[in-house]
């Protein structure tokens, strides 16, 4: 299995059933060393049959992000995660990169608060993805789309998806 883009590279790359065997390596290493609530796969390698970017999206729930303290961050850079400075209010973004060049990311963690609105947020849009075939085509399709478009900066890639990401989450709770 190869895992891992550049910095502000984007592709896609069919399912590979090996991503839920590495994510669950990882989220064992994650509980045996750290304190959080919570631990889930989300991204497109959490959807089975969906192309994805080939990097492992983890979120992981605590009480409170604000409260994380350099003793967290030390224990997550001991086990290959480095803290981003990607700036979101309601989220920390960490990454594990293949070698200390951190050219190739291979993991992304995204800190949020337990049980808030991001983390459910997450977790619904993956779990909608996960049971309706329909909108996992569509959202197959809007990724293809904007690779076709040459969209294939990480920051146009991601608003791109965005709409899509919204407007799924708030026709659901309709």
């Amino acid at each position: 299995m190869e895992l891992g883009l550049k910095n502000n590279e984007v592709v896609i790359v069919s399912y590979n059933q090996e991503w839920e065997i590495e994510f669950n390596r990882v989220r064992q290493e994650i509980l045996k060393n750290l304190n959080c609530n919570c631990i889930e796969h989300v991204g497109s390698t959490a959807i089975k049959g969906i192309k994805a970017k080939p990097i492992i999206d983890i979120l992981i729930g605590v009480d409170d992000i604000s409260k994380l303290d350099d003793s967290f961050f030390n224990q997550l850079k001991k086990l290959g995660f480095y803290r981003l400075r990607v700036q979101k209010h309601d989220e920390i973004v960490c990454a594990k990169f293949i070698d200390n060049t951190f050219e190739i990311k291979t993991h992304i963690i995204h800190l949020v608060n337990f049980n808030q609105k991001k983390w459910n947020d997450l977790i619904l849009f993956r779990d909608i993805l996960r049971t309706h075939d329909n909108i996992k085509k569509q959202y197959e399709n809007i990724k293809q789309t904007v690779l076709e478009n040459n969209l294939n900066e990480i920051t146009a890639y991601t608003d791109y998806k965005e709409n899509f990401v919204k407007d799924t989450l708030k026709n659901y709770r309709e």
